[in-house]
């Protein structure tokens, strides 16, 4: 920040989010303005001792406690998600990638699954139509969401309408987030109230009827407070038959500077979320045909709904409070802590293909309706200190988490013991008229209580040497009742996620690394609702990584990094071979893969973000199942069977160019390769043919205050499926569309 002299000697404070001491910085600024007229011209001060001396401006810069303003353009140079202290990109000993606002807007992205369309090793899922569920290196996720690194734990869809950027982190991240992580985890930073004054309205329309508007509002209060809403409104249509979003959302947020060493944040946001649960397209031939691999069933005829899209409405409404409280002390120890909580009420029915399309060219479906109320209260405290013994410097991190999430869940069926849909219709016409929902499938409840506690030091060795190690101890208590038959099942899971990271600096710019790191998830699933009888006791899921790197910022605009990683998951739980009721561990599964990434500036019209990916994940131990006794070969998954969702090759590459000081253009590309839709069986599998599509915008910046954008996706109309959740659940990618939007500042 630039402070001047005349501002000290007025008594004036700069808005822009910093907090000063007054006194101090007057009485440097008389120092130095004196000191400076007295240089020039010494014969003041002695020849009139007591005359009127009319200081310089003078420029002092005040250090801000935690810097969290807006990154500029594509290439985010630091990240607290990591190792939760402001480190730079370039020192964390993993693959990290950053998705700026400005990239944000570029593309237009409004959901999570947009925003990760150019990471590389990240691919989005379709959750069942109703959340957010990712891929990161094989490994399917719904839990692993993060809102300024404090877990967002439920299964919904995110807006970014209060999203300032969006981190992934791949690979085990059990040190710092604690359970999950398996395979990466997502961070949204929020967008945060400051002085800088901010007014900026965006309303999008586009193809097939969507409708958006949100804004952004934001200025000091006063040399102390300042305040910030944003509010989000959609009411759009889709390219699938009966598909709606209804959505609006408000987050207002307030910062608190008492002291230039103190810094509080408090907000609090509401948000709803309606729109149809749609689980696309089923696969062709059937699950009897052991010589083909199944294809989507008809991937080309994109708005064709399989079910009805009137019986499956999806509802999540989220209210949440967060707050942030951080103190820098005099002796150098800095004292943070961050409280969330969150109340969900989520409700969606669907009714959905449960097999694959026979020769007959028939189908049968399925239908249920879930509802869940989930609370959350996270705490996290956080101490910070830089100690030095000899020449090593140590940057000291000692933290503990206590979190509390509260459940209860029901499901209904059309029939006891079975979600199956009598009818059994023709697949050129797949519509079901009527769907019962009078059996009470399940009614649950669960508390879980976690206390964890945590140690991580960043050790600067020498000029070229770095080391990250870290230690995380995680206690789950977890009280579970199933009303249905009042039964209680009362677990516990206790592990520890180690950490170890080292970085070699040949020079500045570029950094080599290596990093071996643990993480665990419950047996109960990554949403902690799948305890039984059968895996109460079991030991948690266990993923190992390792990986090396490079990071190297070619200009202090542009970044490129690359990453070798292998990823084994272990304590894997599946039905025992030899008695159905019963489940065993098993370790099977492996993803070992190289990422290359580019992000930011080329030149200073050119602006990048892309990279390419290769990865084999695989079953690594045939698993041999068994119906009540009887082998079914089957239904095996055999060594060497491709993990669902994970393709081997992936390239993105987003380019814009500015033309001029008005206009812009982009382009981009993804492309995949085939990948299986399930976990393969012996007999029965499923491929998503691989695809290359082509995106394009157009910007126009008419003023300061107004920029137009046109987005366009699928410009050569290529027929594609986009992602799934299982063999008969895939989504078809969108026809060639359209989207234009107007940023307003006001």
């Amino acid at each position: 920040m630039q402070f001047t002299g005349k501002q000290v000697l007025d008594n004036e404070q700069p808005n822009d989010g910093f907090k000063v001491s007054k006194l101090k910085l007057a009485i440097h600024g008389v120092l130095i303005g004196t000191s400076a007229i007295l240089m020039t011209n010494p014969l003041i001060a002695l020849a009139e001792p007591n005359a009127e001396i009319t200081l310089q401006e003078v420029d002092v810069v005040a250090p801000a406690l935690s810097d969290t303003r807006p990154v500029k353009g594509y290439n985010a140079k630091r990240s607290s998600a990591s190792t939760k202290t402001d480190t730079e990109l370039r020192d964390v000993p993993q693959a990290i990638s950053v998705i700026t606002q400005d990239q944000l807007k570029d593309q237009s992205v409004q959901s999570i699954a947009e925003a990760v369309r150019y990471v590389p090793g990240v691919q989005a899922a379709q959750g069942e139509g109703n959340r957010d569920a990712l891929i990161f290196r094989g490994n399917a996720t719904t839990g692993d969401f993060f809102l300024d690194g404090v877990r967002d734990d439920v299964q919904t869809y995110r807006d970014v309408y209060n999203t300032d950027r969006v981190e992934v982190l791949k690979g085990p991240n059990g040190m710092i987030f604690g359970r999950g992580g398996a395979g990466g985890a997502i961070n949204r930073v929020s967008k945060e109230a400051g002085w800088d004054p901010i007014s900026e309205i965006q309303a999008s329309y586009g193809a097939f009827d969507q409708r958006r508007v949100q804004v952004d509002f934001g200025q000091a209060i006063n040399d102390v407070a300042a305040f910030r809403i944003n509010a989000v409104h959609e009411n759009s249509h889709s390219y699938r038959d009966g598909v709606e979003l209804k959505r609006y959302g408000v987050t207002p947020t307030i910062t608190v500077k008492p002291t230039d060493k103190t810094k509080i944040t408090l907000g609090v946001e509401y948000f709803k979320d309606e729109h149809t649960s749609d689980r696309g397209v089923p696969s062709l031939n059937g699950a009897g045909n052991s010589t083909l691999k199944n294809r989507p069933y008809k991937i080309g005829d994109t708005d064709q709904f399989f079910g009805n899209a009137a019986l499956s409405p999806n509802e999540t409404e989220t209210r949440a409070f967060n707050a942030m409280v951080e103190h820098a002390f005099n002796n150098g120890l800095t004292v943070r802590n961050r409280l969330r909580y969150a109340d969900y009420d989520k409700f969606y029915q669907n009714v959905f293909a449960r097999n694959s399309v026979t020769n007959a060219d028939t189908i049968q479906f399925g239908a249920y309706r879930d509802e869940t109320d989930r609370k959350n209260l996270i705490n996290q405290t956080d101490l910070m200190f830089d100690v030095k013994t000899g020449a090593i410097e140590h940057k000291m991190l000692l933290g503990m988490e206590l979190a509390n999430q509260e459940t209860y869940g029901k499901r209904y069926q059309p029939t006891t013991g079975s979600s199956n849909i009598a009818t059994v219709v023709s697949a050129s016409n797949p519509f079901v008229s009527t769907a019962s929902f009078a059996a009470l499938a399940t009614n649950r409840k669960s508390d879980v209580d976690v206390t964890a506690f945590y140690v991580q030091d960043q050790i600067v060795l020498t000029s070229k040497w770095q080391a990250i190690v870290g230690l995380r101890h995680d206690k789950f208590a977890t009280d579970f009742t199933n009303k249905l038959n009042n039964q209680e099942i009362n677990s516990s899971d206790s592990f520890i996620s180690p950490r170890a990271g080292l970085i070699f600096k040949p020079v500045e710019a570029v950094s080599l690394y290596g990093n071996y790191s643990i993480s665990y998830v419950p047996q109960a699933g990554d949403q902690l609702l799948s305890t039984s009888l059968a895996n109460g006791n079991l030991d948690p899921e266990k993923f190992i990584n390792y990986e090396i790197g490079a990071k190297w910022d070619i200009n202090p605009k542009l970044a490129f990094t690359a990453a070798v990683y292998k990823l084994e998951r272990e304590n894997v739980a599946i039905t025992n071979p030899g008695d159905v009721t019963q489940q065993i561990l098993a370790d099977n599964q492996e993803t070992k893969g190289i990422e290359l990434g580019m992000t930011g500036n080329i030149t200073d019209k050119w602006s990048v973000i892309g990279g390419v990916a290769f990865q084999e994940g695989e079953i690594t131990k045939d698993i041999i199942t068994f119906n009540s006794g009887v082998r079914t070969p089957q239904n095996d998954i055999l060594k060497g069977s491709e993990l669902a969702q994970t393709p081997n090759r992936t390239f993105s590459l987003w380019n814009r160019y500015d033309i001029n000081s008005v206009w812009a253009v982009a382009l981009g590309v993804v492309s995949t390769s085939d990948r299986y839709a399930a976990l393969p069986t012996a007999t029965t599998s499923t491929v998503m043919p691989g695809y290359t599509r082509f995106d394009a915008a157009v910007y126009g910046k008419f003023s300061e205050k107004l920029r137009l954008q046109v987005n366009l996706e699928n410009l050569t109309n290529k027929e594609y499926a986009l992602y799934a959740h299982n063999n008969n659940n895939i989504t078809p990618g969108s026809p060639i569309t359209g989207r234009a939007t107007m940023i307003y500042n006001f």
